[in-house]
């Protein structure tokens, strides 16, 4: 491995909100990295204390939605490389190598990251789980890179068009309990019913009723993800629920606002 000088600085930020349960283990996954910002909603729980062990900077500001909060850190990094680590997420050696060798000699200005997701502690290997399908953006030049104007579900755009892919994953530990995930569900649905109705989409009985069975036998059947056994099972009903709820709650919206 070449030393730093050799290679681009990189600012890791990580974005939270009560993480006290995921913080140490995401911030020690990236302690390799030139800066670790942590970017937090005015915790209540211990989560700035770990912050605290760590962190090379702690910046507070208050949560409107996961776009606009990444937007306002973005500029608020040091190095003109950033990368977005969420607390549930961890970086696993492979990738940080990958990191550190791209840096040596970027060729793109921002790179798409898979996920290798765990539900209720299993591995989900199919069902649109998987790395090569559940990917985004999180290693990019902040001054070409922002968050798209979403309330949830938000994408990296990068100005020059220029995206490459790592090979490597990172692993998210999305939801340890269902009790966190219909926690989860409540905050995303209401969010998500938003950016349906600021797109000027009316939620008729298609999005109630046969959208939530498609996806169903998409994720489930033609994903495979009835290879993941109970979990996999688990996963796609929970999540044809979510998009029914989503569009119950566009509905509802619609309608008040008519």
């Amino acid at each position: 491995m070449q030393e730093v000088g050799m290679r681009e600085k990189l600012t890791v930020i990580i974005p939270t909100f009560n993480e006290e349960d995921n913080l140490e283990e995401a911030i020690r996954s990236v302690l390799w990295a030139d800066e670790i910002m942590v970017v937090d909603s005015f915790s209540t729980d211990a989560t700035l204390d770990i912050a605290k062990k760590y962190a090379h900077r702690i910046l507070q500001h208050e949560y409107i939605n996961s776009a606009t909060q990444k937007n306002w850190a973005i500029p608020q990094a040091t190095h003109e490389w950033v990368m977005i680590l969420d607390a549930d997420e961890r970086v696993t050696p492979k990738l940080r190598d990958e990191i550190l060798k791209v840096l040596e000699n970027p060729q793109y200005d921002g790179y798409y990251i898979g996920r290798r997701n765990y539900f209720l502690g299993y591995p989900l290997d199919h069902g649109g789980w998987s790395p090569k399908e559940d990917r985004n953006i999180r290693l990019f030049r902040k001054s070409v890179s922002r968050y798209e104007d979403k309330e949830v579900h938000a994408d990296v755009i990068v100005s020059t068009g220029k995206v490459g892919e790592l090979k490597n994953y990172l692993v998210h530990h999305s939801y340890k309990s269902l009790k966190q995930y219909f926690r989860k569900m409540e905050r995303y649905t209401d969010w998500a019913a938003k950016d349906i109705v600021k797109a000027g989409k009316k939620p008729n009985l298609f999005n109630l009723i046969l959208r939530p069975i498609g996806d169903f036998f998409k994720f489930y059947v033609l994903k495979q993800g009835f290879k993941d056994g109970m979990p996999g099972l688990i996963i796609a009903l929970l999540s044809s629920y979510y998009v029914m709820v989503k569009y119950v709650k566009a509905w509802e919206l619609y309608h008040s606002k008519a």
